[in-house]
């Protein structure tokens, strides 16, 4: 999340948090793509991790904020003293850490994907014109191939040393997840709650394919780790209270306030009060709606509150005012747009969300989480009802041309989305991902050095 939200209107019933979420309902013709993507950064001299202040004689990660800024005129994000973020004004955009300084670009809502593909290649030319300056440069990977946990850097953000004294309590890979996870994913609209659910469940169930088809993590400290996604597996023992595939998401009656209980259910990290963090972690948010959280006495429940409490919670598709695809492991530019085309083709257009969803309908709860498990360790191998991923990703992928095709959002030279998929059509044809082609490069040109992915995997 790139800022945590400020809006101080008290909050007292359940039914205020359903409304939250009705609000969110919008008329097609105002749908908008909103694509975010994390990346490491990395001194080019000896592949080293780029703490926050930087080190002797190189900038780090704040140098890096101060650069975008001066280039793009966004406005700072503070954490106390330290710069953590930048803010577009004007078309909404912004640039976070994650804990371990891995940079994001939030991107602002756009109407094609001809515009977020132009968005990527104009952050990024920015972006690495100021690392040059300070010897740096930047890996899209799913997960840092190279570096321990104890090597990587913490960012200055006082909610996420909440989380990570939180994270081993409740799982064993949370800190892997914060701190050497990269992620690319798509945010989307909804136009009434029946259409949510539909969106909700052709997502949730199509997730592990999206998983499958951007697995780019086979690395840890240096060596193969055994899986494709490694950065899927480690969300499988995260925080399962937060995390998973929804299997109610399915079930009759499922609707905003449905979500509304399961979020209520979700333990909370913080509180924020101005600009101080409290924390309050495993509280439920029920006791601040009613005013008696034992960390706070007397405070009660703000919209902030909630819109924060919602950004701690992480399904494989998250819900906000709009929908958030998060299965996907980083990677290349064209990579990270596809992962927007699949979706957008598949949600955009009510021919091609309903055929997804008789595709996905007969799936069970079982098969669906078994799948899941799978998958980063066999992506386009996996199975579900006796079917390759591979297989059914080549239904789904003219499922999702038919959808831009008719969606019809040209380009100058008169193109349309559809070409922001023809990487994902590669994938299918070879039945290989990103990984497996890693993998083949580390046992074979690279002779078993995992550090020739710092030029392989550089964006």
């Amino acid at each position: 999340m790139a800022r945590d939200v400020t809006d101080l209107t008290p909050i007292a019933s359940r039914d205020e948090l359903v409304a939250w979420f009705e609000a969110g309902c919008k008329p097609p013709e105002t749908f908008r793509i909103g694509t975010e993507h994390e990346k490491i950064a990395f001194y080019t001299k000896d592949l080293a991790p780029v703490p926050y202040d930087g080190r002797e004689g190189q900038g780090g990660i704040r140098a890096l904020l101060e650069g975008m800024q001066r280039r793009t005129g966004w406005e700072p994000i503070h954490d106390g003293e330290a710069l953590i973020g930048l803010f577009d004004p004007v078309a909404g955009g912004a640039i976070s850490l994650e804990p371990g300084g891995q940079f994001e670009l939030s991107g602002a809502p756009l109407d094609t994907l001809h515009e977020t593909r132009a968005e990527f290649d104009a952050h990024l030319v920015e972006a690495n014109a100021v690392a040059a300056e300070q010897g740096q440069a930047f890996l899209s990977l799913g997960m840092s191939p190279l570096w321990t946990l104890a090597q990587t850097p913490v960012m200055p953000k006082s909610r996420y040393k909440i989380m990570t004294g939180y994270m081993p309590k409740v799982g064993t890979r949370g800190l892997d997840m914060m701190y050497r996870t990269c992620t690319v994913q798509v945010n989307l609209d909804f136009a009434s709650e029946a259409d949510m659910v539909r969106k909700l469940q052709v997502s949730l169930a199509l997730q592990p394919l999206a998983t499958a088809l951007f697995a780019n993590s086979p690395f840890t400290e240096g060596r193969p780790n055994g899986l494709l996604s490694a950065r899927s597996e480690i969300w499988r023992d995260t925080d399962n209270q937060r995390a998973g595939m929804l299997p109610f998401a399915f079930e009759p009656g499922m609707g905003f306030e449905r979500y509304v209980d399961y979020a209520l259910s979700v333990p909370m990290y913080f509180v924020k009060r101005g600009e101080v963090y409290h924390d309050v972690a495993g509280a439920a948010f029920g006791d601040l709606l009613a005013g008696r959280l034992p960390q706070l006495p007397g405070e009660r429940a703000t919209l902030s509150d909630w819109a924060n409490h919602l950004s701690t919670i992480f399904p494989e598709v998250r819900l906000k005012r709009y929908m958030e695809m998060r299965g996907a492991d980083a990677g290349s530019t064209e990579h990270m747009t596809a992962l927007s085309a699949l979706f957008v083709g598949l949600l955009y257009d009510d021919t091609a969300l309903s055929a997804a969803h008789d595709l996905i309908r007969p799936w069970t709860a079982v098969q669906r989480q078994s799948l899941r498990d799978d998958v980063p360790r066999l992506a386009l191998r996996a199975e579900i009802a006796g079917r390759s991923l591979r297989d059914i990703g080549r239904e789904v992928l003219a499922i999702a041309r038919g959808g831009l095709t008719r969606r019809a959002r040209l380009d100058e030279n008169g193109c349309d989305e559809n070409r922001h998929l023809d990487i994902l059509e590669r994938r299918i044809d070879s039945g290989r991902v990103a990984a497996d082609d890693l993998l083949a490069l580390f046992h074979g040109e690279w002779h078993g050095k995992v550090e020739k992915v710092f030029e392989t995997g550089r964006i």
